[in-house]
């Protein structure tokens, strides 16, 4: 399954010690990583599980925002 394009952001943790990965269109969405490339593609594991969770019990999926 390709992963739907949503924006992410990226920022370091001082507390984590590492970088993490948000999809703000998808409440709770996130993934970290020990480099921002690491984070970027983990959170892309983290989209396509939110939305197999929230299609799993009937939830709408949000479109991934413009800026």
């Amino acid at each position: 399954m390709d992963t739907p394009h949503y924006p992410s952001e990226v920022f370091w943790s001082d507390e984590d010690e590492g970088f993490i990965a948000l999809a703000p269109d998808l409440p709770g969405c996130s993934a970290f990583g020990a480099t921002r490339e690491e984070a970027e593609r983990e959170l892309q594991d983290a989209i396509l599980a939110w939305i197999a969770s929230a299609l799993s019990v009937g939830n709408q999926i949000p479109a991934p925002s413009r800026p």
